[in-house]
């Protein structure tokens, strides 16, 4: 424990641990408190309290009886002070009570700390074996019949932080008293002591508005709610430490020693039009893109607004960098800009102007228009030195694209957030991180083959697998499914070369490679998240949890819908109503009334998360919050 700390022991009985936790801390700044529920006649009766106390107060601790824990902010010699720790040895309710009441206790108890804890401060449970509920006891207790620690903390947005064995040999004096109100001692072998820790308060979804130029044209529009949190983190910024990053970087490096990569640093926006994403074929299914209705559209803007509101401090007018490393080589000549140009369908939304935008399903449409615009201005810029420099001097501009091998020694790449509406499922993402890489190659050298090899040699020690399909290569792992894919397009005017893009999804390759429980981590606004990469660890170094075994909650829900009804719009709400804590959803009934155009779903939702404090109190919130939403939103009869 670090210098200037205070710590409030609460539920002693003789003090013996409260002495023996002063002798410990002796010669630091660390100050105990210690509390007894009994008033001191009764406390004093305990075999060596007198001793313990005196040697507590000698140490400049101070010791107060008839303080009930689970009303420690009603405690007038409690007032006006902070704990960094506040620590309940074996907490029990007395005599035979059975693991509902103790279970009652644990919670009042956490309730009742949070109102003396310090901001950064830890409450530290020890339980005997079993008694937690977590897969830390062994054995482990059923549910039912374990004092559901976490759970309890959870309703006092707590977090269990750490665990570890209770360490009695550090406390020689210390005699543990009070099983069934005796002067016996529990089992303290194998005991756990449980370290909580508060959790960040969540983020309620809101609409964000924004404004952007797409083709010339200033539009405005707005956000989803459900995915606000989505937006300008900032995770690919040239100084982060974020694990998508770190990814990115480790993929960069490994693919930089056969190939360099030049990353693109144009900023580019978030929206996409059809027109756009029919041009350049991406394989996006259009019922997984997000329609965007504008709310205004200035067809006199000037094309130079994006780059002014780079610099926008307002966050709904911001737009960021897509990419984050120094790009070069933009004076190397590209070739094939101009492929992927073949008939692509797309089914676009009938309701006019609102299914002509879409939230970027892929950055390909707009890499594709970057490279093309790069070109002209290299062949404007050629075309005007050829007149003034002789043969010589034009084939060593062209040596510069230089090859290794027979294969173009030029990448491209471009990152950012995309985003798809998929419906709610383990490692279904609303929104991710595309690390896009495209190159020309001479079509005789296998270049697909040759990319697909070399991401697999950087990957393949994380579980991911190539497999050939039709179309490409896929890049494949479980259990989070698709992380990548690498296909071909030939070159418009050149027939002997091939034109190479690799799709890479960071956020679940960063899930892979530091051994993240759950993709929605990555979204965390919590410092301690970020923490662990600060020291830029190496992939393959495992990511430690701060939220220890989150309890799910399972509730279904059950409702009449009209004819109109669509699927998606029901996931959407419940992202938003849930603050995203939903990560499964399971259709288990449809009935269509027979003489009624209404039919009836019934849905189970499993709400859980690793990030925030989850009870069953707040669980049922949100669960409530969405029957309000869907009532009003989607015009739904609830049963």
């Amino acid at each position: 424990m670090s210098p200037s700390r205070a710590v409030l022991m609460v539920g002693e009985g003789n003090f013996s641990f409260s002495a023996s936790a002063c002798q410990l801390y002796s010669g630091s700044e660390t100050s105990v408190t210690a509390t007894c529920l009994q008033h001191q006649e009764e406390a004093l009766r305990h075999e060596g309290a007198a001793d313990n106390i005196q040697t507590i107060k000698d140490s400049g601790g101070t010791v107060l009886f008839e303080v009930d824990c689970t009303k420690l902010g009603e405690c007038a010699s409690l007032q006006g002070h902070l704990f960094d720790r506040v620590v309940f040895n074996f907490p029990h309710c007395g005599r035979k009570s059975g693991v509902k009441k103790n279970r009652e206790l644990l919670r009042n108890f956490f309730l009742s700390c949070v109102q003396v804890l310090a901001e950064g401060g830890e409450v530290h449970v020890s339980l005997c074996n079993g008694q937690g509920g977590t897969p830390a006891d062994q054995p482990k207790r059923e549910w039912h019949n374990s004092w559901q620690a976490v759970a309890m903390a959870a309703e006092a947005d707590l977090i269990l932080s750490a665990i570890h064995r209770f360490e009695s040999d550090k406390h020689q004096s210390y005699k543990c008293t009070g099983y069934r109100s005796q002067d016996k001692g529990f089992h303290v072998e194998k005991a756990l002591v449980h370290v909580f820790t508060r959790s960040l308060p969540y983020t309620p979804a809101h609409l964000l508005k924004m404004e952007e130029v797409v083709e010339g044209e200033k539009v405005q529009y707005e956000i989803p709610a459900e995915l606000s949190d989505y937006i300008f983190r900032r995770f690919l910024c040239s100084d982060s430490v974020h694990p998508v990053k770190l990814v990115q970087d480790f993929l960069l490096e490994g693919l930089a020693k056969k190939w360099p990569v030049f990353m693109m640093t144009e900023t580019i926006p978030f929206l996409l039009t059809a027109k756009q994403l029919q041009t350049h074929c991406c394989g996006i299914d259009s019922a997984q893109c997000y329609w965007i209705h504008l709310l205004q559209k200035d067809l006199t803007s000037d094309t130079d607004t994006s780059a002014d509101k780079e610099n926008d401090p307002r966050p709904t007018e911001t737009l960021l960098p897509a990419c984050l490393t120094s790009g070069k080589g933009d004076r190397v000549r590209i070739k094939g800009v101009e492929s992927f140009r073949s008939a692509c369908s797309l089914d676009i939304d009938p309701e006019g102007e609102s299914g002509m935008h879409m939230l970027r399903p892929s950055l390909l449409p707009q890499m594709e228009e970057l490279l093309a615009k790069k070109e002209a201005i290299i062949n404007a810029d050629r075309h005007g030195d050829c007149e003034g420099s002789d043969e010589s001097e034009g084939n060593k501009k062209d040596e510069a694209c230089g090859s290794c091998n027979g294969v173009t020694s030029l990448l491209y790449g471009i990152s950012g957030v995309v985003f798809r509406n998929v419906p709610i499922g383990l490692w279904a993402m609303p929104a991710f991180h595309e690390l896009l890489i495209q190159g020309v190659f001479p079509s005789e050298s296998e270049p697909g083959k040759l990319l697909g090899e070399k991401l697999e040699t950087l990957l393949a020690p994380f579980g991911v697998s190539i497999v050939t399909e039709q179309g490409g290569l896929r890049l494949k792992a479980q259990p989070v499914g698709l992380v990548g894919k690498v296909f071909a397009s030939d070159v418009s005017d050149n027939n002997n070369h091939v034109h190479i893009t690799a799709s890479l999804n960071l956020d679940l390759l960063a899930v892979l490679l530091f051994s993240l429980p759950d993709w929605r981590l990555l979204w965390s606004h919590d410092p301690r998240f970020l923490k662990q990469f600060s020291s830029h660890p190496s992939p393959g170094t495992p990511f430690h949890p701060f939220c220890l075994y989150p309890e799910p909650f399972t509730f279904d829900i059950s409702f009449w819908t009209g004819p109109t009804w669509e699927e998606k719009n029901f996931h959407a709400v419940v992202r938003e109503a849930s603050c995203g804590t939903v990560e499964q959803v399971k259709l288990i009934d449809r009935f269509s009334h027979p003489d009624l155009s209404q039919t009836s779903y019934c849905y189970r939702l499993i709400y859980h998360s690793h990030t925030h404090a989850l009870s069953h109190t707040r669980a049922l919130q949100f669960h409530k919050h969405l029957e309000t939403l869907l009532s009003s939103r989607l015009q739904v009869t609830i049963r």
